[in-house]
């Protein structure tokens, strides 16, 4: 088994590259991450090279000390001969063992703070780029060129490359002294080399092809387990887990199928490498026996030879492995590439600005004939030209049906997406013309589902102010209805909230969101049906929130219940990406066959029908 790479131990099968100067020109340039620490990697390749011209050494003494020993056996040499062979040879491996620990340590040294670097590069570019990016991209995918692609990368810069340039030397030099030794057994050895070239060359294809067969066999079962536990309600709720175990045995059948006939291959493998390995060692035995017989070659140099030639088919043996790992290595780094070459939408490593810092925005807001059409789905508009405007401090509300227009104009006003056409104004100014984390640290956004983050209730609500003190998070829990239910915990804000705030209830994490929003200070607000799905003492408790919150903020509603925007300083109803109806509830219940009327009417009927059956 390769001791090499822990992706193929942790059953990540990468796809590979093909080594020309091209693919070669881009994986050299990840040494520009080891410059920092050139003078230790330059030390580290020295003494791996010197570790390597020992290594060649040991078979030449040891055929010395097989010369002193029959020498004196003849009665022709020093008594002492063996003894001052086998010191020497001591000597080297102690010289040797040195030089082995300080490059190893080395390597790992240098090349683990490379990728440190790398991997911060990757992620600050990766959190940088824009929505269009990850809206054609699987979360998957990308989280693969943080793990896997960069594990690969750093096996090469740590493992692999040693590696590769400790056989080279040792394949190179130990061929160039078999042939100082005896031509005549270099010849034999050399003859039954490209068999075993040609089978290892073959099996290794076959044994590829197998294991990512394997592989997606695997990530089948995977992909069953992913989605029973998702919905692990409604499998238990169809009683349908004897068909989920049914699936996953199938899925697990194949793999087990696919292993054991890789399984196969590789012992066969393995069998005829054995014979044919030790065979070519017997044929070059028998050869030097009889050249031995026949006077023509000295005790010490057949020992030699055969060591030499253990050290020659030891490396050749590797090189297939070493190649298929500098594949894997070049085409992870061409993805890693790939993701650095991308143009961030904002500097990651720039630190957030604070709103009291800076110029406050007063928080007014218009939409000048704005036109959009999303990246992912050309020659479909989503809106057709629309403005409206919102003074500072006033309270609009966006209505509309499912698939009006409502979410993506909330996107453009946080510059997730620019219009394909039109401008948007803060404060009389195009957006794009002020920097981007500049815009966004004036906005502010309550989702309709909250996103905690896997910390502590402390945490979660100071990120929206990094750095704020305890007393500010308080005082900012209590303006959100949030600090009594906190305090209510044993370890208060240090209560941990859970992956994706799965401890809290849905009117709780409503709070910790509004809390946080408080903390920023934000001019400009944007709430996405904050109160939907709640129970009524919830929803009251968090509606008294979020009018504390709308004080003195522009603040753009996204509403499905046309109930909690019945107050609102002016509705914007969309319909078919167009504004369809501006004004205040009144105004709009005013209107003959109106969209708003329609969309109240059938609203307000279906909530009075709720609560008759109720």
């Amino acid at each position: 088994m390769s001791r090499f790479s822990r992706n193929d131990q942790a059953g990540i099968d990468l796809p590979k590259a093909k080594l020309d100067r091209e693919s070669l020109r881009q994986a050299m340039e990840l040494f520009r991450y080891l410059r920092p620490y050139r003078a230790r990697f330059l030390a580290a390749l020295a003494a791996l090279f010197l570790a390597s011209l020992l290594s060649l050494a040991f078979p030449y003494l040891a055929g010395s000390i097989v010369d002193a020993a029959s020498t004196q056996l003849q009665g022709g040499g020093a008594a002492g001969g063996v003894d001052r062979a086998a010191l020497l040879l001591i000597a080297v491996l102690a010289i040797q063992s040195g030089l082995a620990f300080f490059h190893v340590l080395s390597f790992a040294s240098v090349g683990q703070r490379g990728l440190v670097d790398l991997r911060r590069e990757t992620y600050a570019r990766l959190i940088s780029l824009p929505m269009t990016f990850f809206a054609q991209r699987r979360v998957g995918e990308l989280a693969s060129r943080l793990s896997s692609d960069l594990i690969q990368i750093e096996d090469t810069l740590i493992t692999i490359l040693p590696q590769f340039l400790r056989q080279s030397t040792l394949l190179i030099g130990g061929i160039a002294l078999i042939a100082v030794t005896s031509l005549k057994l270099t010849a034999i050895m050399l003859s039954s080399l490209p068999v075993l070239v040609v089978v290892a060359v073959v099996f290794g294809r076959r044994t590829r092809r197998i294991s990512r067969e394997a592989q997606d066999r695997l990530a089948d079962t995977a992909t069953v387990v992913e989605e029973t536990l998702q919905g692990i309600v409604n499998v238990k709720a169809f009683g349908n887990e004897h068909y989920e175990l049914n699936r996953y045995h199938e899925g697990l059948r194949r793999f087990l199928t696919a292993t054991l006939r890789g399984s196969r291959l590789r012992a066969a493998f393995i069998a005829f490498i054995i014979f044919a390995l030790f065979g070519s060692i017997v044929l070059v035995l028998w050869s030097g026996a009889r050249l031995l017989q026949r006077g023509e070659i000295r005790f010490g140099d057949l020992t030699r030879f055969i060591l030499y030639t253990v050290f020659v088919a030891g490396a050749m043996g590797q090189f297939a492995e070493l190649y298929s790992q500098l594949q894997k290595a070049v085409g992870a780094t061409q993805r890693v590439r790939e993701l650095l070459r991308e143009t961030g939408e904002v500097d990651a490593t720039t630190a957030a600005v604070s709103v009291d810092a800076g110029q406050r925005s007063r928080g007014e807001v218009a939409f000048e004939n704005v036109h959009f059409t999303y990246p992912a789905r050309e020659g479909v508009e989503v809106l057709h030209g629309v403005s409206l405007s919102a003074a500072p401090g006033r309270k609009i509300a966006i209505v509309g049906p499912s698939g009006a227009g409502k979410s993506t104009l909330i996107s453009l006003l946080l510059r997730l997406y620019d219009p394909s056409s039109g401008r948007i104004l803060i404060d009389g100014r195009d957006a794009r013309d002020y920097p981007l984390a500049m815009l966004r640290s004036q906005m502010s956004m309550v989702p309709q589902e909250v996103l905690l983050f896997g910390g502590s209730i402390a945490e979660n609500i100071a990120y929206g102010k990094p750095g704020a003190s305890l007393d500010e998070i308080k005082r900012a829990a209590r303006q959100a209805n949030a600090d009594e239910f906190v305090q209510s915990f044993p370890q208060g804000y240090d209560t941990l909230v859970g992956d994706r705030g799965i401890r809290l209830s849905g009117g709780q994490r409503q709070r910790i969101a509004i809390a946080r929003a408080l903390l920023k200070n934000p001019a400009i607000l944007i709430l996405d049906e904050a109160t939907s799905s709640l129970d009524s003492h919830s929803e009251q408790l968090i509606q008294e929130a979020l009018e504390t919150l709308m004080e003195g903020r522009t603040s753009f509603i996204i509403a499905h219940r046309l109930a909690t925007v019945r107050h609102a300083d002016r509705i914007i109803v969309l319909s078919g990406g167009r504004v369809a109806e501006s004004g205040t509830h009144a105004e709009l219940e005013a209107i003959e066959d109106g969209v708003y009327r329609r969309l109240a009417a059938m609203q307000f009927r279906s909530d009075d029908r709720a609560q008759t059956v109720v």
